[in-house]
């Protein structure tokens, strides 16, 4: 699993996705990026007072804003690789639904030691008619190099989903595609599907 000393960071990652599906899908990548992340930092003040009394209202807020934003269809097979195809229709759906557990888990425990930090925006690579761009940008850090981080984001009808996203040159999907396949090498796609159902209990 990725290990980011830095959850502050881990936690920006994500900053963009708290916007309306409406918007998401008729504003540029690079622009939706930018409109997003000032929501969402804008959110998180906002609910401070009630992030602190009750720690899982981060997790409404993930499931209910920033899951839909993913295409977990495309993640799920990446990050499953061969064994994508080895799986049947079952073991499939479930490993979808453990797997965006998985990363709830993960954005509520970082978005809880949000603290603000200046993101600077680089020109975006891909190309719109195609529908497949990564938006760059770098967090700044005080006293130190900033960190870049880049969303990969496709067109899927009409509207755009992160299917990736590499901060310091590292990959989401490559770092858990790695852990997974040691994992299933060793007990089997079922006995991933129940350690992450364990996890999320």
């Amino acid at each position: 699993m990725i290990n980011f000393k830095n959850a502050a960071v881990f936690s920006v990652v994500f900053t963009f996705l708290f916007l309306s599906p409406y918007v998401f899908a008729n504003a540029e990548p690079q622009a939706l990026v930018q409109s997003v992340a000032s929501k969402t930092i804008e959110r998180i003040t906002k609910d401070k007072t009630l992030i602190k009394k009750d720690p899982t209202h981060i997790n409404t807020l993930i499931n209910e804003l920033v899951i839909p934003h993913f295409d977990f269809n495309r993640m799920s097979r990446w990050v499953l690789g061969k064994y994508w195809r080895k799986t049947d229709k079952a073991q499939k759906s479930a490993f979808i639904d453990q797997f965006k557990n998985l990363l709830i888990r993960t954005y509520a425990t970082s978005l809880s030691e949000y603290v603000d930090q200046e993101i600077k925006y680089l020109p975006f690579r891909g190309d719109l008619a195609k529908g497949d761009v990564t938006v760059r940008s770098e967090i700044e850090q005080p006293g130190g190099f900033p960190i870049p981080i880049n969303y990969r984001l496709h067109n899927k009808t009409g509207e755009w989903k992160v299917y990736d996203i590499t901060i310091d040159d590292i990959s989401l999907i490559a770092n858990y595609r790695s852990s997974f396949a040691k994992h299933i090498r060793k007990s089997g796609v079922d006995d991933l599907i129940a350690t992450l159902a364990d996890k999320s209990k």
